[in-house]
Parts: C-alpha cells; sequence; structure tokens
C-alpha cells in the first residue's frame, strides 16, 4: 500500500526532524515491509492561493480565453493573468503560478505577451501542478476558505514522500492509513489520532431493508442513505492529491469518497444508486446459472459457492469483490445507499480467485476487515458527501447481523520469556500488547495470568502463542538472542542418500538436465495425458488454500511438470530437450485422511500425538522422471542426427537402476499416458517399479508437445527398496575380449528381453556383455516369426580365452535360449 508520510503526519505525531526514511525504519523493526520510498512533487518557486476577482470572456480565432483579474496576496492590487480554462467564477479560490515558479516536467512561468495581455502569471490545472491527469483541461479549484497569498504547494501538500508497504497476508489491518499509523504510533511510543474516533448513528428504523441469508459468508451488512447530492460538486484537490498518491484515480465525488474512507480506515465501501435498487437487498450464495455485469463491463457466469449482494431483479455484486453495472451510480446520481459490510476472508477469496477480479476490496477482505468497522466507516462517509456534496442524510440506519468479535485468552505472564528466550518483565508485556489494542487485565484467580482481549481488528490473534509474537515484535526482534544450536554427531550420508544423489549425477552426465517444478496439478493436467475415471493417480489430496485454482491438488506423478517444462523450453526454441527430476508424489490409497492434530510449542509431542500426525499425511514415494523430445544427438556435417525414441527412454530408466547398482527388467505394456505399442513396464526382482516409452499422441495434442516426445517415470523407493550396498567399481581385465554373434528365430510374441535373459543365464560366468543389435522380418523368416541378433562379449579375468572356450559359452546360451524361449539358430 502506498502511503503519503503527510498523511501519516495527521495521526501521529513523528519529530519534524525524521524523515520518510527515519519512519520506514521504525515500521521495519516493526514488522512491516517497506518496499520503497518515494519523493513526489517538482513544483517550486512562487505558487500560490489566489482568487479571482473578474475576469472577462474574449473570443479567439479557435477558442475563447478568459482576461482575469486575480489577488495573489491580501492587500495587494489584483494581477492579470490570461486563461483559457473556464470552469471558475468570480470569487472562486485558485492555484496561481508567479513569474519565477517552475511547474510540473520543468515548465518555467514568466511573465508574456499573449492574446494581446501580458500574462502575469498563470492559473493552474491539477495537470500542471502535478497531482492527476485532467482531461478536459480544467484548473484546480480550491475550498472558499483556502487563504489567499498562502503557499499553495504546502496547502495542497504538493511536496511529499510515499512510502510504499507490504503487510504480511495476516495482518490485512495495514492496509490502511489507520493501521499504519496505528503501528507507528506504538514505534515511536506516542498517542494516536484515530480517523475511526466517531460515533455513528444508530436507529431501531432500516433505511433499507437487508437480508442476510448466508451468515458464514457476511456477518455484517451496514447501509446508510443520502439524498440530494450535487453530482456536479467537484472533488476537492486534496483528496484527488491523496488518492493519486496512494495509486488511484480520481473518478466522481461519490466514488472518491467511498475510496477514501477505504483507503483511511481500511473497510471497503460501495455505492448504490438509491433509484436502480428493487426491493430488499439480500446477500446469498449464487442461483444456478445467475450471471451479472459487473462494473468492468464483464458479463460472468455466477458459481453456486459464490456470495452475492442481489435484489428483486437478481444479482447486483458480488460481494467484496465487485458491485453490478445495473445498480452503479453515475454522473446523474443523486440519492445513495451505501454499502458497509465484513464478509468472510475465504468466501471473497475463492470468488476473487474464481472470476480473475483481483479488487482494492477484495485484497482487503481476504486478509481481514475489522468487523466493528462498518457502522464507523459508513458515517465517516456520509459525513464527507453531506460536507462536500451538499446531500441530506436519509433518517434510518440499516444494521443487519451480528459479527463474532474475539474471545478473551488467558496468558502466563512468563509465556513470552519462556518461549522467546528474553526476560520480559510484566510491564513490558502490558504496554506491548495494549500497544497493539488489547484490553489486558490481571486474572482474579491467578497472579501469574493475564487475561487478554485482542482488538476487533486483530482476527489473527487467536491463541496465546499469537500474543508471543506481537510481544517479540514490538519489544524489537533485534533484542532476541542468536543462540546457534548444537549439531548431533553424525555420520554423514546414508546409503540412500548417496543413492539419490548418484541417479541424479547419472542422469546428467547422461544428457539431462535437472528442471524441479511445483508439487501441484489439477483435473486439467491429469485429463491431459488420458487418465481413466478409476485410475489410482486421480486420488488427489486438495490443498485447503492453493496457489492457483487451476492446479489446487498436490501431484500424485511427476509427469505433468516435466511436460510442461518441455514446453516451455520448445516454445523458447529449444528444440531439442532432455529433462529430469526427482521429487516427492502424494498419493491417498483409502479414502479420506483423518484430520491432522494441532499440536502445541510448549513441549514435545507425544508419541501418540506423532502418530496421528503420520496417521493424516499421504503415502510420499519418492519417484525419477525423465522426458525427451527432438534429436538425442543433433545432425549435421557429420552426418544425421538420431531422434529420440522409447527405447532412450528405457535407456534412462536403465541408467538410474545402474547407478544404483539393481538389475532392471523390461517387459511390454499398456499404461497411460504412453502409446500403447511402445510403452515398457519396467520391473526391479519382479514387482513393477514404473514405465517408459513414447507418449499416447492423443496426449502429445493435448499438451502441445512435440511428436513422438517419450518419458519415463520410476518409484526410487522401490528401486532402492533392497539396495546391494555401495556399488562396486568394474574390474578391468588385461585380458582380450572374444566377440560372438548369434542370430535366433523366435515367435513375434517372445519378448526380446526373455531371450537376453536366457543368454545371459546360459553363457555364464564369462559372459561380460550382450546386445541386441538387429532385428529382422522378411524373406527367410516364417510367418509369425522374426530374427534377433545379438553380439555377445566373453572373456576371462586371469587368461586368454580359447576359442573352445568362447565357442562353448556361446553354444550354452543359444541351448539356454532355446530351452526357455523356443530359439533356434538362424539357418540351422
Amino acid at each position: 500500500m502506498r502511503v503519503p508520510l503527510s498523511w501519516l503526519r495527521e495521526h501521529v505525531d513523528v519529530p519534524a526532524e525524521h524523515t520518510a526514511r527515519d519512519v520506514a525504519e521504525r515500521l521495519v523493526r516493526a514488522g512491516l515491509e517497506v518496499e520503497g520510498i518515494e519523493p513526489v512533487g517538482d513544483v517550486s518557486g512562487p505558487v500560490v492561493v489566489g482568487q479571482v476577482v473578474s475576469f472577462v470572456d474574449e473570443p479567439q480565432k479557435k477558442k475563447t480565453i478568459r482576461w482575469c483579474q486575480v489577488r495573489v496576496a491580501e492587500g495587494e492590487e489584483p494581477r492579470g493573468i490570461v486563461c483559457g480554462a473556464l470552469n471558475f467564477a468570480p470569487g472562486d479560490k485558485v492555484v496561481v503560478s508567479l513569474p519565477g515558479a517552475v511547474l510540473h516536467g520543468g515548465f518555467e512561468i514568466a511573465a508574456r505577451k499573449t492574446y494581446g495581455h501580458v500574462s502575469d502569471g498563470m492559473i493552474c490545472s491539477s495537470t500542471e501542478l502535478g497531482i492527476g491527469e485532467d482531461g478536459s483541461g480544467g484548473i484546480v479549484v480550491l475550498p472558499p476558505d483556502a487563504p489567499v497569498g498562502a503557499d499553495a504547494a504546502d496547502y495542497l501538500q504538493l511536496r511529499d514522500e510515499v512510502l510504499d508497504i507490504t503487510p504480511t497476508p495476516d495482518r490485512g489491518y495495514a492496509l490502511s492509513v489507520r493501521g499504519i499509523a496505528r503501528e507507528l504510533a506504538a514505534a515511536y511510543s506516542v498517542p494516536l489520532r484515530d480517523p475511526a474516533d466517531i460515533e455513528p448513528a444508530t436507529s431501531d428504523d432500516p433505511v433499507w431493508p437487508v437480508r442476510i441469508e448466508d451468515s458464514t459468508g457476511c456477518d455484517r451488512f451496514v447501509a446508510r442513505g443520502i439524498v440530494g447530492l450535487d453530482p456536479a460538486r467537484p472533488t476537492p484537490a486534496w483528496m484527488s492529491r491523496r488518492l493519486a498518491l496512494a495509486g488511484m484515480r480520481s473518478v466522481s465525488l461519490a466514488v472518491d469518497v467511498t475510496n477514501y474512507v477505504m483507503l483511511e480506515l481500511g473497510q471497503p465501501l460501495h455505492a448504490y444508486d438509491m433509484r436502480k435498487l428493487q426491493g430488499a437487498i439480500v446477500v446469498r450464495r449464487a442461483l444456478p446459472d445467475e450471471r451479472i455485469e459487473t462494473l468492468d463491463g464483464t458479463k460472468r457466469e455466477l458459481d453456486q459457492d459464490d456470495l452475492v449482494i442481489s435484489d428483486e431483479s437478481g444479482a447486483i455484486g458480488v460481494a467484496g469483490v465487485m458491485g453490478g453495472a445495473s445498480t452503479e451510480i453515475s454522473g446523474a446520481t443523486t440519492d445513495i445507499v451505501l454499502e458497509a459490510a465484513h464478509f468472510e476472508a475465504a468466501v471473497v477469496s475463492r470468488g476473487s480467485r474464481r472470476h480473475g477480479l483481483l479488487s482494492e476490496a477484495s485484497r482487503r477482505f481476504e486478509r481481514g476487515v475489522d468487523p466493528a468497522l462498518p457502522p464507523v466507516a459508513a458515517q465517516r462517509a456520509v459525513d464527507l458527501l453531506v460536507q462536500l456534496g451538499g446531500a441530506t442524510v436519509e433518517d434510518g440506519v440499516t444494521d443487519a447481523g451480528s459479527p463474532v468479535l474475539p474471545a478473551t485468552l488467558r496468558v502466563p505472564v512468563d509465556l513470552p520469556a519462556r518461549v522467546v528466550g528474553v526476560d520480559y518483565t510484566r510491564d513490558e508485556v502490558v504496554r506491548a500488547l495494549e500497544g497493539v489494542g488489547c484490553r489486558v487485565e490481571p486474572d482474579p484467580a491467578a497472579p501469574d495470568q493475564l487475561l487478554v482481549t485482542p482488538p476487533s481488528w486483530r482476527g489473527d490473534l487467536a491463541a496465546p502463542f499469537d500474543l508471543v509474537e506481537e510481544v517479540a515484535r514490538l519489544d524489537g526482534y533485534d533484542r532476541i538472542p542468536s543462540v546457534l544450536p548444537l549439531p548431533p554427531a553424525s555420520a554423514g550420508l546414508t546409503e540412500h542418500q548417496r543413492a539419490r544423489r548418484r541417479v541424479g549425477r547419472a542422469l546428467a552426465a547422461a544428457g539431462f538436465v535437472e528442471a524441479p517444478s511445483y508439487p501441484f496439478l489439477g483435473d486439467a493436467d491429469l485429463d491431459a495425458l488420458g487418465l481413466s475415471a478409476d485410475d489410482p493417480r486421480r486420488r488427489t489430496l486438495r490443498l485447503a488454500n492453493p496457489l492457483s485454482a487451476e492446479q489446487p491438488a498436490l501431484r500424485t506423478t511427476l509427469l505433468p511438470g516435466l511436460l510442461a517444462a518441455l514446453r516451455r523450453n520448445v516454445a523458447r526454441g529449444a528444440v531439442d530437450v532432455a529433462l529430469f527430476e526427482t521429487g516427492l508424489v502424494f498419493r491417498v490409497d483409502d479414502g479420506p485422511l483423518p484430520q491432522a492434530p494441532r499440536l502445541g510449542v510448549d513441549r514435545r509431542p507425544t508419541e501418540e500425538e506423532l502418530a496421528a500426525l503420520e496417521a493424516a499425511l499421504p503415502r510420499q514415494p519418492r519417484r525419477v522422471g525423465a522426458v525427451l523430445a527432438g534429436h538425442l544427438r543433433r545432425p549435421g556435417w557429420w552426418g544425421p542426427g538420431e531422434p529420440a525414441l522409447w527405447a532412450d527412454a528405457i535407456d534412462a530408466a536403465r541408467t538410474v537402476t545402474g547407478a544404483v547398482g539393481v538389475a532392471l527388467d523390461v517387459r511390454a505394456d499398456d499404461h497411460a499416458p504412453w502409446h500403447p505399442g511402445r510403452c515398457a513396464a519396467l520391473l526391479v526382482g519382479g514387482t513393477v517399479v514404473g514405465h517408459a516409452g513414447e507418449l499416447h499422441p492423443r496426449v502429445v495434442e493435448a499438451l502441445g508437445l512435440p511428436e513422438r516426445t517419450c518419458a519415463m517415470e520410476l518409484d526410487l523407493d522401490l528401486v532402492m527398496a533392497d539396495l546391494p550396498g555401495p556399488v562396486p567399481a568394474p574390474r578391468l581385465s588385461t585380458y582380450p575380449v572374444a566377440t560372438q554373434d548369434v542370430a535366433l528365430v523366435v515367435d513375434t510374441g517372445v519378448p526380446a528381453a526373455d531371450v537376453e535373459a536366457a543368454l545371459r543365464a546360459g553363457a555364464g560366468g564369462l559372459l561380460e556383455q550382450v546386445r541386441l543389435f538387429d532385428v529382422y522380418k522378411g524373406a527367410g523368416i516364417p510367418e509369425g516369426k522374426r530374427s534377433l541378433a545379438y553380439r555377445l562379449w566373453v572373456r576371462a579375468e586371469d587368461r586368454t580365452l580359447t576359442a573352445e572356450e568362447a565357442s562353448a559359452a556361446r553354444d550354452a546360451a543359444v541351448a539356454e535360449a532355446g530351452r526357455r524361449t523356443g530359439a533356434v539358430l538362424r539357418g540351422a
């Protein structure tokens, strides 16, 4: 929130010599984040308050100008000034820049002849003063009580410093001048001149009928009525200036007043055109197929979870987010119903995100607004409209609902000292809590206890430990000693930790780039993967407060995040991509999880409490995934490239299992989201630990991926369930290797992996390596058969093999393959 320092000084006696930087330091110590300080106002020289004594309209070739007589000091003769604006009358107070002044943008003022007169100065518009954009070119008309001859820069606060403050989400009260001023007053230990110190009007007669049908979403709705507002009355310059410095543009007097009160007190307001309202105002949930056109001109389909404000015509506003166009006030509105309500934070937050509407009102409501503030804010706005707009207050006040105010907490006096580690005295604890607005009383039944009632604007103070944080914050976090904990003796990384690191290094060495992603997904992600309705990966754990409405659940697979990263890289021109990620997925196996207990911080949890916490957690297996697209080896002058194929995804899985020293078996499978004919189940010790292959074309199209994109995903916990221990380094033999090639004819349905396993078993200990290098169907091969050609490497560690020994190993391997798979030597 942007706050002018001059506005804060109205409510807090900040020492005159303290600059905005000094104030920022105090606020930062109080826990408010100050993003920056912006000096504003580049007007210099003699700029004063003047009064138009008289003028003469003089038509020129293209427009009419006024030759004005303007008094710029009491007792002096009026000065002649030429002005092209027409929006003022004799007797009006205006801003006059005299010769020698420099206006916004470096515009220098001098006495000069124009339109046949010597203009001894200039009457200024808001644009020329740098206090807003005035498209009509009208000059600034000051209030009648503006003192003639006074320094206009001081009167309009043209020179100021603006603090850009970002409060934490739990401190919504700091999104107001009142809230920040309260923190500043506590930081300087001075009294606060509370702008909400107003006695609101009350009445047993409602000014407008209001009915709250959803008390959960809205527990208070205050309505006030004003009539006879002069829509031609301009917003005073001081208010326009403050709105501009706070980052809001001036619209009209009625709208500006509601925005000003929101900035000042933190209570969002909404104004309805009284003549456009049809019947009673009702706060309810949206009806099926209900629509609304909001103030931004967008027609929106309402969700049945949306909290809406309605009348007999239907929805006239999305509660706490934005009003509807049907009851919008206009330039002709004279009669207004003013709304000041209190809405539940989560309801407003969900509605705002659902419709993509982030308004100043929703920003405050979703962080928590003072439930006691609506009647005060409504009274403040009514007073301003009466004072500035000539309106008359309607008899009656509507105050529907009953807000829930904070409960009294019992707090041990020594609790802050025990938790924080600083010896706070009783007086320091009481002073700090009273400084944030709490009512603190001694407990008659226990002298060492305090009865603390948090203020209505601090809904976040719900437990004694919340109050401990306030004591530490106001006393200064710099007083908390820094004590480094002593780390326990450790043997270093566990074997599983070392294995996980080996996996990452092996994949990186194989050409993959690690691409961690957020652990969230949504139904659209699972739909794009083509998962069936009963797929276990669709049983997700939804977050109570997700970062994005599109991804409200914890991931059950790594593929959505990896494929999104692949798509982003391809969209940015990286056509050959190989990515991997290791991380946890979250599986809910049997029904909903139990509610986790809320533990205190005053002791170690019991074994039963720890067990209850564990039971409330989903199963969290650690997985590794990889995706490939484009070329595995790029083409160039050296020859054609090699596109990434389904076999390369399987090789990535072999890289993982090889890094941890376990054997991987591969079987054909049909598993979403892979292509049914190019999908492999990956097994370790007979257990399926993952899948790899080419993605289904429909998945590729749905996600906008390159053709023939491949992927692999393994359950690392299953892969490493029975680690053989440290992976031994390979032993190198100094004796030559003998190679033997065999071509075996097998049935088409026999997996190549089964044939390879049989060859390894038959060749015995001399076999060093076996590799499939050719698959053939065609002439010379019977129908329903195929030829698989393997190369066998055999070697002994202690001698050179004879030709007879190498041939014997080959023959034994072929024989075992024939016994297990029915393979026969090709040509035999």
